[in-house]
């Protein structure tokens, strides 16, 4: 469930990043939104992922046997 909070969140806060920077580059509102909804949507697929390869290398290097 922690992993569930802290994706949800991450995915917010890059979302409202994304969305700045890209309006901040192109100063066009519809552009950024695109960019700022897209570009998180792959990021926080990609942290899901990365944490779950942490947990599983955190299990091996304490002898645990891996999740199925």
């Amino acid at each position: 469930m922690k992993t569930v909070k802290k994706t949800l969140t991450y995915s917010v806060m890059h979302l409202t990043v994304a969305f700045c920077v890209a309006f901040a580059l192109t100063r066009n509102w519809q552009a950024a939104l695109a960019i700022g909804l897209v570009e998180p949507l792959f990021q926080t697929v990609a942290f899901a992922l990365h944490e779950r390869a942490w947990a599983a290398a955190e299990r091996r290097a304490d002898g645990r046997p891996a999740a199925a």
